[in-house]
Order: C-alpha cells, then sequence, then structure tokens
C-alpha cells in the first residue's frame, strides 16, 4: 500500500476526532482571546500613568499631563503603551542594572529618559517598574528584554505654561539616535570600570534570572554591547537627526541587508574595499580569516558581530581596521540612513489607502502586519533567521526561495498576534481637538475665511474627513517630486538604496508592473517586502506547537477580514512605475487629511519647518527683498513649549538642537503653494497670501 493511500485512510478513520481537535483548539483559542480582552482593561490608572516634572531636561517644569478626547480610555492608552512586539533591544536585568555613563545615576531613570524625551512614567499594573512611555519587557524564548513598543515614537505631548497635553498617537519628540550611542557607552564604561562592572554584576545577579556567576553576566555584557555598538556603527549618518525625527526605513534596511547577506557576498564587498592609493584594503587571506567558520547561506547578528571583532583585531593575522576604516566597510555592505524624517502620527493609519510619508506601503489585506513587522525588524526584533534543506514551507513559497538549495526559515521574536491587536486597536484613536480651555477658543470669524482659503490652495491634496466616521477612507495624494519640492532624500534612499540580497538572489520578487528578478545587489526596498513576507509566514517558535498555527491562522484571517480597505491604485500627480522604473512611483510625497495637525509640530516629512504659519511662508530666494518673512534657515528643537499662535514648539532664543536647513536631508524648500511658488497639480500657480489670510488660514488649520 503506499504511504499516500495510508495517509488517506488515516485521516478518514480519525476524521471525527480531528474535527473534535480541530473545535476544541477553537474554543480554548476564543477563550483565550476573550481573556486577553479583559485583561487588557486592567491597568486603568486615571492619570495613564503620566506624571508631572519639575527641572526637567532644559529647565523643563510641567503639572501631570492632560490628555484629550481621542476615542481612548485610560485602560487604551495603558495597553498601548505596554504591548510588546518582539523587541529585544538589550537584556532586561541588564537594562535595570546599568548606569549612565559618567555618573552613578541610572540609566533606566526617568532623568535619563526626559534627556532624550521620551515621556516618563510612574509604576502601574502593566509598567511595574515605571519605564517610559513605549519601553516594555518582552519575554523571548524564556529569556526577558527590553524593548520598544510603537508608543514610543508614536506619542507626543506639547506644553503650554506649564500645563502639559498628552497626544496619543502623536509624533514623539524622542532621539533614539543619540540615545542607542548613549546606551553603548554606558555599557562600555561599565565593562572597563572595575567598581561600575562590579555593582553592575551584583545588580544582576540579585535579580531573578539564570545567571550563576559573574563570568557569565560579564561574557553576555560583552555581547550586547558588541551588538549596540554595531548597530550604531551601521547606521552612522552624516545628517544629525536630532530630536523628533528617525530615518526608521534606513535603519529598517540596513538590520534586513546584516541578516540576509551571505558569505560569497559578503566576502566579495570586503575585497571591493579600497584604501588611500586605490587599492584592495583587505587581502584575500585577510578576508578568508575573518569569515573563517561562518555559514554559507546567511550570516545574522552573532556572526556579524564575530566578523566586525575579527575586523577590529589587531592580533592573530587579523586587519585590526581603524573606526573610520570600518565605515568603509559598512559603505561596501549597507547604505548610510541618510534621510531623517518625522514619526508620522497614527490617528486615521487605519483608515488610509497608502501609508509612509512616499506612500511606500499599501494598507489593505495583511498589508498592515508587514508593515508593522518591517518595523519591528528596525526596533531590535531579535531575528533567528537560519538555512534550512528545502521543503514544504509556506514562507519558502512567498518568499519565492522553493528552488533553492537552501530556504531560510524567518523565526523571530516578532509578535504577529500583537501587531494586529496593536493594528485594531488603532481604529478607534482620533485625531485630537484644539483644547480651547487650555489654549483659549478659536476665532470663528477667522475659522470661515480660513476655510474658504482652504479649499482654494489645499483641499485638492488635503482632503477633509470626519473624525470619527467608522467608514472614511484617507485618500493619499501623491505628489512627485519635482511637482512638491521638498527634501528629496527621503524618496530617493527608497529607491536607490540597494544591497546584497542572499539566499534571495535570483528569485522573482514581484512589482506593481510584472517580477523584478534580484541579482546579488537589488533595491533594498524588494528585499526588505521579501523578508517581511517571511516574517508574516512563519508562525511564533515561541509558543507549542498547536497553538502557535492556530494564533498564525486567526492571525492573518482576522487580519485581512476585519480591514476596511481594500487594493487600489495610487492617486495625484506622481510619476507611475513601469517595466523599466518599477519603483518609480516611489520618487514623491503623500500629502493626507489634516486633522489634528496642529499637534505634530515640526512640519514637512523631515521636521525642516517649526510651525504652520512658517509654513505658509516662503523659502528666502536670491534677489528677494531682505525685509520680507521667510521660512527661518535655523531654529531649535527639543523643548515642549507650545506657540498657540503660529502653532508650533516655541523655537527662538531657545536651547536643544539647532537644526540647520541648508544640509541635505534637512532641506526646508517646497511645499510653497500658499507664497505662490509651487503649482497646485492642476498646474496652477496662485496668488501668494496676505499676512491676513494667512492668519486666517492658520486659525482654520487650528480648527481641523
Amino acid at each position: 500500500m503506499s504511504s499516500s493511500h495510508s495517509i488517506y485512510h488515516w485521516f478518514k478513520n480519525n476524521r471525527k476526532r480531528l474535527i473534535i481537535l480541530f473545535l476544541l483548539v477553537l474554543f480554548v483559542s476564543c477563550l483565550s482571546l476573550t481573556a486577553t480582552k479583559i485583561y487588557q482593561h486592567w491597568d486603568d490608572d486615571p492619570d495613564r500613568g503620566a506624571i508631572a516634572l519639575k527641572d526637567g531636561f532644559m529647565g523643563e517644569n510641567f503639572s501631570v499631563p492632560t490628555y484629550l478626547k481621542q476615542g481612548w480610555s485610560a485602560s487604551d492608552s495603558l495597553w498601548f503603551y505596554n504591548t510588546t512586539q518582539g523587541s529585544n533591544l538589550i537584556p532586561y536585568d541588564f537594562f535595570l542594572s546599568l548606569e549612565v555613563a559618567g555618573g552613578e545615576d541610572m540609566f533606566a531613570s526617568n532623568k535619563v529618559f526626559d534627556q532624550y524625551r521620551y515621556l516618563p512614567q510612574k509604576p502601574t499594573f502593566f509598567n511595574p517598574d515605571g519605564l517610559a512611555v513605549g519601553f516594555v519587557k518582552d519575554t523571548y524564548q524564556g529569556k526577558d528584554y527590553i524593548g520598544y513598543t510603537c508608543a514610543a515614537c508614536h506619542t507626543g505631548q506639547v506644553n503650554y505654561q506649564g500645563q502639559a497635553i498628552r497626544i496619543d498617537g502623536g509624533p514623539a519628540m524622542a532621539d533614539m539616535d543619540n540615545y542607542l550611542k548613549a546606551l553603548y557607552a554606558a555599557m562600555f564604561e561599565t565593562m572597563t570600570h572595575k567598581e561600575k562592572r562590579n555593582r553592575f554584576i551584583e545588580r544582576v545577579i540579585e535579580r531573578d534570572n539564570d545567571y550563576q556567576s559573574k563570568k557569565a553576566v560579564f561574557s553576555d555584557l560583552r555581547k550586547w554591547a558588541s551588538v549596540i555598538e554595531n548597530y550604531n556603527t551601521i547606521n552612522h549618518s552624516e545628517v544629525d537627526y536630532g530630536f523628533a525625527r528617525l530615518d526608521a526605513f534606513g535603519r529598517i534596511y540596513n538590520r534586513v541587508l546584516q541578516h540576509v547577506v551571505n558569505k560569497a557576498q559578503a566576502k566579495e564587498a570586503l575585497l571591493s574595499i579600497p584604501n588611500k592609493q586605490g587599492l584592495p584594503l583587505l587581502t584575500d587571506d585577510q578576508v578568508d580569516l575573518v569569515l573563517d567558520g561562518v555559514d554559507e547561506t546567511i550570516i545574522g547578528d552573532q556572526q556579524f558581530a564575530l566578523i566586525i571583532d575579527r575586523l577590529t583585531d589587531a592580533k592573530d593575522g587579523y586587519p585590526g581596521l581603524s573606526k573610520k576604516q570600518m565605515l568603509k566597510v559598512r559603505d561596501s555592505l549597507f547604505n548610510s540612513p541618510n534621510a531623517p524624517v518625522s514619526y508620522p502620527f497614527l490617528w486615521d493609519i487605519t483608515h488610509s489607502d497608502y501609508v509612509q510619508w512616499n506612500g511606500l506601503a499599501g494598507n489593505s489585506g495583511v498589508g498592515p502586519i508587514g508593515r508593522n513587522a518591517g518595523e519591528v525588524i528596525g526596533v531590535f526584533g531579535t531575528l533567528d533567521w537560519v538555512a534550512k534543506e528545502p521543503g514544504f514551507s509556506i514562507s519558502g513559497m512567498l518568499t519565492k526561495q522553493s528552488k533553492k538549495h537552501k530556504q531560510i526559515d524567518f523565526s523571530s521574536s516578532i509578535d504577529l498576534m500583537n501587531l494586529r491587536r496593536l493594528e485594531d486597536h488603532l481604529k478607534s484613536l482620533q485625531s485630537p481637538e484644539w483644547p480651547a480651555e487650555i489654549f483659549g477658543e478659536l476665532d470663528h470669524k477667522k475659522v470661515d475665511k480660513g476655510r474658504l482659503i482652504y479649499e482654494k490652495y489645499c483641499e485638492s491634496c488635503h482632503i477633509v474627513v470626519e473624525r470619527d466616521n467608522w467608514d472614511r477612507i484617507v485618500i493619499a495624494q501623491l505628489s512627485n517630486l519635482d511637482a512638491i519640492g521638498t527634501d528629496p532624500q527621503m524618496a530617493l534612499n527608497s529607491v536607490n538604496h540597494s544591497g546584497k540580497t542572499g539566499n534571495f538572489k535570483y528569485t522573482y520578487q514581484p512589482t506593481d508592473v510584472g517580477d523584478f528578478v534580484l541579482g546579488d545587489d537589488a533595491p533594498v526596498a524588494l528585499t526588505l517586502t521579501a523578508a517581511t513576507k517571511g516574517v508574516v509566514a512563519t508562525p511564533d517558535p515561541d509558543k507549542s506547537f498547536i497553538r502557535r498555527w492556530v494564533d498564525w491562522l486567526y492571525t492573518l484571517i482576522s487580519s485581512a477580514t476585519s480591514n476596511t480597505i481594500e487594493s487600489s491604485i495610487k492617486q495625484g500627480t506622481y510619476h507611475p512605475d513601469t517595466t523599466a522604473q518599477p519603483l518609480n512611483s516611489l520618487l514623491a510625497y503623500k500629502a493626507r487629511s489634516l486633522n489634528g495637525i496642529w499637534a505634530t509640530p515640526p512640519y514637512l516629512h523631515n521636521g525642516s519647518v517649526p510651525s504652520l504659519y512658517d509654513l505658509l511662508l516662503p523659502v528666502k530666494r536670491e534677489g528677494d527683498p531682505e525685509d520680507g518673512e521667510y521660512r527661518p534657515n535655523t531654529f531649535y528643537v527639543g523643548l515642549r513649549e507650545f506657540d498657540i499662535k503660529r502653532v508650533g514648539y516655541v523655537y527662538k532664543d531657545q536651547k536643544g538642537f539647532l537644526f540647520d536647513t541648508s544640509e541635505a536631508g534637512n532641506l526646508n524648500t517646497g511645499h510653497e503653494y500658499a507664497a505662490g511658488r509651487t503649482a497646485q497639480p492642476s498646474g496652477e500657480i496662485l496668488p501668494p497670501l496676505t499676512k491676513k489670510e494667512r492668519w486666517q488660514l492658520v486659525e482654520y488649520l487650528k480648527s481641523l
């Protein structure tokens, strides 16, 4: 009897048992989901964990933050703040035991969180250690880690005369880049200073974990410090981000490249690095020694850390490269994340047809899970991607690896179930309305006049939607780079950044105009799409066999069926994709509804304009009169004090990060519709607004 025949009879004879088992598993899963729904409302602190701050960073003071009506209860906010996505920055007990560099203050203190503009919190049920908004404990493979949640980058705050207003889903003021540099500095000093090291090790061992010896703690400290150092080196940028910005896609791209590159491609890249004379920096023997024992198919975090250690080691035949030379290594394998953008606001995101600043991600079907999986890759999701023998694999089929000699298993810490729940949670989030009880009433005569100006100058791109209309669709209007005129770096990088493809080499990856065959090097946008498909197609390895598959099926089916956004073509004046330029439509920027725009400074995609009033002004050009009004070329970012007239953060005569708009990536040009310098989508250039009209339009924008 054939094996297939035997299998058929086994299923036939056990059909009733299988049906009963399936129904039982489904019932248990439903009970679990119901219990989870109840559990997520257990933390209902009336202040939502928020605290007052006295003598904060740059002398900032504010009372316990007020929350506006955005459709969320206290428990809704706290669940959003404290729900893990699967981000694993460093071991949790390390984070709580670490001291700052240059002192004995704890790195996990509110003082440090505030310094980098994360929002301090008090301990609550879901946050017993009082971590800042967006920091959470994640447990993966039996070990605890500190990680980021969505809220770290997407919770804002504005202050006015000592009163703080917390904005759920608003852009953060956080400086993640310098925070991670400070984290490494603290870890490095802990490794190299005996007394600090001893205090750290004692704290770690005193906590309830598996560490039994000082040697084991120190060994892991070195390992995790190397991970953070490598991340910072790979993502070094000549453009300073400052507060309120991050090149998230540049960093996501680099993490994907780090995990897909194979040994042969790494060797090719290392041999291509030139020295000052234009000759190869490294010899064949040096590269072979550096790559000795590295997996042929995929490298990943730990092996990549080993490669970096060997490259910087001057002993035993290793090359002993300097920091400057290591940046050349970075350039041979990765791309500079030199296009920082403002953190997008999240209200209406679940009602949007396309998301990201250049409309990179379609939002239909299970697209939101793929988008969010990519985001977790960028914020330290543990990527246990390994090469395995070919066989039946859903991820292999979706990533087009079925015919490869090896297939990548995309197991990771990324929590697909929570990503779906978080996306579903955002459906009830509404944009914040102008808080008249704090800022003062709007001038309704100006609002009415400003509405007419908005209809003429703005509404062709920025549609007006009802914030509480459950079936609203926010239709993105994409303008090509030449038409919009704003800093092009982010859009250019999304198309031009390329890298090694590893096991995706010679696979067929779909685009809107046909399949694209990946060579040794390919646009990272395509490699990222393939990688996120692999992650989404891989059940959670951290759960029991039955539960991982039941949860995975439920996640995908519920995501597809609950998503009201359907696949649609892009709208706007973008240049369409072609077979010669399959990513052409990404060379554009997206306009969306301006609900709650008052709460999202600074403005433009790269945060290069400090206020709404300034956004209505032209950029000063050669020949312009000296006594005219223009967008500021430099301004400070860092303080949260709100300017209720100009609508933005107070930026004159302040401290913080000096934003210089003359640098590439920071340009404040373009989007000069109100100044009569940027053409409408129809091609018409409208006359510049008078000062009186600008203030009327600002008043209307406050009302949205």
